[in-house]
């Protein structure tokens, strides 16, 4: 009797977790045909979608942006290729866990011939001794094994592993993909929310799936608090407005992550914009890292590199506006530092562009890993002491200011150097200026010394 009404009273509470579940797991899709987006891996003929409708299946991660789908997809092929399916969290299981369900998978593969799909859930949280246990259990057959990231497996996911496994990327999905997943939610009286007789006008689902930034649960569940929180009106009917989506929202959640792939990837796309003289793509990436939450000063580092990197000497103001602009912006805080930023990242885009200095640093770099702690020359060396002028420190040195135009013949390399350039400027804005003085004080040296070797 007792174990009766344990099993009814367990039946009945998972019957109201299904019921009062968030709307975003209560539509996840149960059969491939629901599935929206991806369609570059789900379209008849591609080849994600042949290995499980022909029962191919391979060990694979799942890589792509929270509410893509990730986990959904994983269930669907358990259930397509008839294989139980085991859902782990990397941020809550550890080995105890999976040992055992690898010694039921063992079992159940022995005695029933049933496969098992281990889903690994934020796989780039395991550690490289929790991700090398799946090595053996892959290799063998054991499990099929289906790992779900958010991050670049290239980077968070060990090599072995990574070997061993075909990696599936999916995008993010569009307003249209929402939009789709946000009406069959409204109409739908089983899991979703056609009980509450929603409203929703067209305008208003295109604005919850452009703040959902691509994320089909963050879409899913500002509708189901938008229309739970909407009191009915005397016919029954929930209207959602736009001021209740926004208040709900506040704000969009751009995609990013300060220790994520994708904070590199929107600071790769600042620097070179900048570097491609693109104003446009300039301001529209520090916009997007200053909205998600990016520390200023970090762009405002980026800001200065650029300025020595792809300007350099071209123009050597861009240096200082942008030394201001970080000054500005320590000065000011957000939102008012944030123009000079703007100004900067303008100012650099739009100087002109040489890369000689960046070029003549790595050429001076190189030639001191090959060439070693060359001696100073003596004649350039200073003489504070009489036994140093003894030994020739300093002899013969050439004082710049005592001839004409402050052009001298002497070397100021090491012997075994004479003769490198390392620094070539190009023919871009103050660098043309320069590199026309490089070469007159070099004709200038020639004659100079010519006249001295004919006296």
């Amino acid at each position: 009797m007792v174990e009766k009404q344990r099993n009814i009273f367990e039946q009945s509470g998972e019957a109201f977790r299904k019921k009062h579940a968030p709307l975003a797991h209560r539509m996840c899709p149960r059969v491939l045909e629901d599935f929206v987006g991806q369609e570059k891996l789900l379209q008849p003929g591609k080849i994600l979608y042949n290995m499980i409708v022909e029962d191919t299946i391979v060990s694979m991660i799942l890589w792509g942006p929270p509410g893509t789908g990730k986990t959904s997809l994983a269930r669907i092929i358990a259930q397509q290729t008839g294989s139980k399916f085991v859902f782990f969290s990397a941020v809550i299981s550890g080995i105890k866990e999976v040992k055992e369900v690898i010694t039921q998978a063992k079992h159940d593969l022995g005695y029933y011939n049933h496969r098992t799909i281990m889903f690994i859930d934020e796989i780039h949280r395991f550690n490289k001794a929790q991700q090398d246990a799946f090595l053996p259990h892959i290799e063998n057959g054991t499990i099929l094994f289906i790992g779900a990231t958010t991050e670049n497996p290239s980077f968070e996911v060990n090599t072995p592993l990574l070997s061993r496994l075909k990696v599936f990327i999916l995008e993010p999905l569009t307003i249209d993909h929402l939009k789709r997943i946000c009406e069959r939610a409204l109409a739908d009286s089983e899991r979703g929310l056609a009980s509450f007789k929603a409203v929703a006008p067209q305008e208003i689902i295109t604005d919850i799936c452009f703040l959902a930034d691509g994320d089909a649960r963050i879409a899913l569940n500002t509708l189901e608090l938008a229309v739970i929180s909407t009191k009915a009106n005397e016919q029954g009917q929930r209207l959602i407005t736009r001021e209740k989506i926004f208040d709900i929202v506040q704000k969009r959640v751009l995609l990013y992550d300060k220790s994520s792939e994708e904070h590199f990837n929107l600071i790769s796309a600042f620097h070179k914009a900048l570097r491609g003289s693109d104003p446009d793509g300039s301001i529209y990436w520090l916009t997007r890292m200053l909205d998600a939450g990016e520390d200023p000063l970090f762009i405002a580092r980026r800001l200065i590199r650029s300025a020595s990197e792809d300007v350099g000497l071209a123009d050597p103001n861009a240096l200082q506006v942008c030394i201001a602009a970080r000054d500005a912006y320590r000065f000011l805080g957000l939102p008012e530092g944030a123009l000079a930023l703007f100004q900067a990242a303008i100012y650099v885009a739009t100087a002109p562009k040489s890369n000689a200095l960046y070029q003549a640093q790595k050429a001076v770099t190189e030639e001191i890993k090959q060439t070693g702690s060359l001696p100073v020359p003596l004649h350039i060396r200073n003489a504070p002491t009489d036994l140093m002028k003894d030994v020739g420190y300093g002899k013969g040195y050439q004082y710049a200011h005592d001839f004409p135009e402050a052009i001298e013949t002497q070397d100021y390399l090491p012997a075994q150097l004479l003769g490198r350039t390392y620094y070539h400027p190009k023919e871009a804005g103050y660098e043309k200026l320069i590199k026309e003085r490089i070469d007159y004080w070099l004709k200038k040296r020639v004659e100079l010394r010519q006249k001295n070797e004919e006296a």
